[in-house]
């Protein structure tokens, strides 16, 4: 089937152009000015964006939790996905203590393919135990296209992993062409002062900020530095959320370390006046790291501008406010750590981003799609509108205005983090691969028709994007 995308405003990374986008079947075949081919479909974008659909390196779809089960599964997680402009996903197969690497790979492969994904998928490896020889595990995980640990620095006797795990994980990884993402977070102090607040009556969902202070954050963000570098291996911070860890990832970056980081957006639009809601309802913000005082909001914009970070993930691990969050209303170490935001990503960073002059389009296209697609080895396939590239691609109004609620979004869970924020700019026909999978708001993709995507080996920051003004039609 060939589509035409006609008359738009292609940016990437590095270009922004008028141009005709012609696909045929899964791929870009032509880029072009008044490209004159007979099509099945055309689409006619002018005066809208043309973009490379958008790559999420950081969502939690069926993770088990506190007891408890993430809302969204790789059905509704990646139909929501779609409706925000985001046409890949990786997610975090999580290894239980005592099991080996393939076992948990396999059980992943399992629920994803029961689920039946609308766009593609591929995954990290959560890892907490490597024990018992499991580090010859790791070779057959970057066979199976699975190329990037992740380790926990916090939540002792669930996720978190000693120094010893980390540093033997961060050397395996750097050996076999793999990024490992750290969570950065001194769960020791963040677990003594969870018990010094429970033992002052301190149990309300406000506390959970100030038990996990951002000194904590960055102090464990220099450790993990500290530990790659040792290592002589590649480390992705993830959700970093205060200036304080930002200063030792760009001190990192400038004295040459393969160091890179990603923020969320809810730590550039949320601070932490949001623990001050009555009633229960700062439970819904109980995500981790927590929302920060608003001063770090400029900090991190600054970083994203200049390229101390990398990429904008959403972190998305939505839990259900009316039962799963309430698991902790006596105790806010009980709520179940995390927030929805799959399908607000590039609407909330178009709007507080590029609008208010704080990025650029091209920079916006980055840090949503090109480096994600180049740290983890899917570049040039995915991330970028090129000559042989996949077809993901979004068309995207910037004068569209759209208000975020819970009533109109795709996502399984009970509420929307951004309830009445009016945005300035919406997709308007998001393709996965060639074939429309939303339009206008409605996910028309079918299930099952996504794919697991195998990676590459992390082969740190890639050349720019090719250039995009040549033309093949067959």
């Amino acid at each position: 089937m060939r589509t035409l995308i006609k008359g738009g405003r292609v940016i990437t990374a590095v270009d922004d152009y008028i141009a005709d986008v012609l696909i045929d079947g899964e791929t870009i075949v032509a880029i072009a000015h008044d490209i004159q081919v007979e099509a099945d479909k055309t689409i006619d974008a002018t005066g809208q964006y043309v973009l490379p659909g958008g790559i999420d390196p950081h969502v939690h779809l069926r993770m088990p939790f506190a007891g408890t089960e993430t809302i969204d599964d790789f059905t509704s997680g990646t139909a929501a996905a779609t409706r925000g402009g985001t046409t890949t996903v990786i997610d975090f197969p999580l290894q239980p203590r005592g099991h080996g690497l393939k076992e948990t790979l396999d059980k992943w492969h399992g629920l994803l393919a029961n689920d039946e994904p609308m766009i593609d998928v591929g995954f990290h490896m959560i890892v907490t135990d490597l024990s018992d020889n499991k580090l010859k595990e790791v070779a057959a995980l970057v066979d199976q296209g699975v190329t990037s640990f992740k380790l926990f620095m916090a939540y002792k006797n669930s996720l978190m992993a000693d120094d010893e795990t980390i540093f033997e994980a961060m050397c395996a990884a750097g050996e076999n062409g793999m990024l490992t993402m750290m969570h950065a977070e001194n769960g020791g102090i963040i677990d003594v002062l969870v018990r010094r607040a429970l033992a002052e009556g301190k149990t309300g969902p406000k506390y959970h900020e100030t038990t996990r202070p951002a000194k904590a954050e960055a102090e464990a963000v220099h450790s993990a530095l500290a530990m790659a570098d040792i290592a002589e291996a590649p480390v992705y911070i993830v959700h970093l959320s205060a200036e304080e860890s930002l200063q030792h990832v760009a001190n990192a970056r400038q004295a040459g370390q393969q160091a890179y980081a990603e923020t969320c957006p809810q730590y550039l639009f949320f601070d932490n006046s949001v623990y001050d809601l009555p009633d229960f309802e700062a439970a819904k913000y109980v995500f981790t790291p927590p929302a920060r005082a608003k001063h770090h909001q400029d900090s991190l914009w600054r970083g994203i501008a200049a390229d101390d970070l990398a990429v904008v993930s959403t972190d998305h691990c939505p839990f259900c406010f009316a039962d799963q969050k309430r698991m902790g209303i006596d105790n806010f170490s009980k709520i179940p750590n995390g927030g929805p935001g799959i399908e607000s990503r590039l609407q909330l960073v178009h709007d507080g981003g590029v609008r208010t002059g704080r990025i650029t389009l091209n920079r916006m296209v980055d840090i949503l799609s090109t480096t994600p697609a180049k740290l983890f080895g899917l570049f040039p396939r995915k991330g970028t509108i090129a000559v042989g590239s996949d077809a993901d691609i979004v068309i995207f109004d910037p004068q569209r205005k759209e208000t975020l609620t819970v009533a109109t979004q795709v996502s399984k869970v009970d509420y929307c983090a951004y309830e009445g924020r009016e945005v300035s700019g919406s997709p308007t026909v998001v393709l996965s691969r060639g074939e429309v999978v939303c339009e206008n708001g409605i996910v028309v993709g079918k299930a099952g028709r996504g794919r697991f995507i195998k990676r590459a080996q992390h082969l740190g920051m890639l050349p720019g994007t090719p250039v995009t003004n040549s033309i093949r039609i067959s």
